[in-house]
């Protein structure tokens, strides 16, 4: 049985809690289907602040299905469960065509990195359709090849204000992408593990060379899958900084009033 938003079960605290992986925190929570431009549904969540519009909107891009990765991928469901509620950010999160959750599965084949362009702008266009501002892609993993492909294009530039990369392998997107990415303007945050699998802050430094207003920060300690809750914390700060700078970060660690506790 696909999920449901619904199914968390809020209680008020006695006092501050900590917050933790499974920590959920009061937002409009509704399932989402997404429409490709070659007639798939993509099944998604979208996540809003319970008190007014988005500040921002991230329309996250999860790392590579073939390997695990999906919508729920920890640092984009625990976005899901805080940002929301602690910076007012909304969370748009959804599986790529042939990517399986407890949401349910997408339409489709995995196609490498090829097709999933539709997808990124159905995911795009979703958000400019319901009226959001401040829209950012952050992509992780394989997510951050489609962010680099796709989202300097025509179709997507102009909707979006930049993009935050998370652990970028640069496998599949090229030396042609970052130059299409540096002549867009578009700002540009990578997120680089010191131990990371794929690719270190020295050789990211040298790669996003070629993109003048990238700015890559090396984050010490962290590994590709930002396990732990020191990372995933890190993480999200250094994503509400980008999208809202100077406003919501750091993030509170602790809450006070309704909330959850995710399985």
């Amino acid at each position: 049985m696909a999920s449901d938003p619904q199914d968390y079960e809020f209680t008020p605290s006695t006092g501050p809690i900590d917050i933790r992986a499974s920590t959920v925190l009061p937002a409009e929570r509704r399932n989402i289907e997404l429409k490709t431009a070659d007639g798939l549904t993509l099944v998604g969540e979208f996540a809003a602040p319970l008190d007014g519009e988005p500040k921002a909107t991230l329309v996250t891009l999860h790392p590579l299905p073939t390997h695990g990765g999906f919508m729920d991928s920890h640092l984009f469901r625990k976005a899901s469960f805080r940002l929301p509620a602690l910076a007012g950010i909304a969370v748009l999160r959804f599986n790529t065509r042939g990517t399986c959750s407890p949401r349910g599965c997408s339409e489709g084949t995995f196609d490498g990195g090829g097709a999933e362009r539709l997808d990124v702008e159905a995911a795009v266009r979703w958000a400019v359709d319901q009226g959001l501002k401040n829209i950012w892609l952050v992509g992780w993993s394989f997510g951050t090849e489609l962010c680099l492909k796709y989202g300097a294009s025509d179709q997507v530039a102009e909707h979006i204000e930049g993009a935050v990369l998370i652990s970028p392998p640069l496998h599949r997107a090229d030396d042609a992408d970052l130059d299409t990415w540096a002549a867009s303007g578009l700002p540009l945050t990578v997120l680089v593990p010191e131990l990371d699998d794929y690719l270190r802050p020295p050789a990211a430094q040298e790669r996003f060379a070629a993109v003048p207003q990238a700015v890559v920060t090396p984050v010490d300690g962290a590994k590709h899958l930002w396990v732990g809750e020191k990372y995933a914390a890190r993480a999200l700060n250094e994503i509400v900084e980008v999208v809202l700078p100077g406003q919501a970060s750091p993030l509170p660690t602790q809450w006070e009033g309704e909330a959850a506790t995710a399985s």
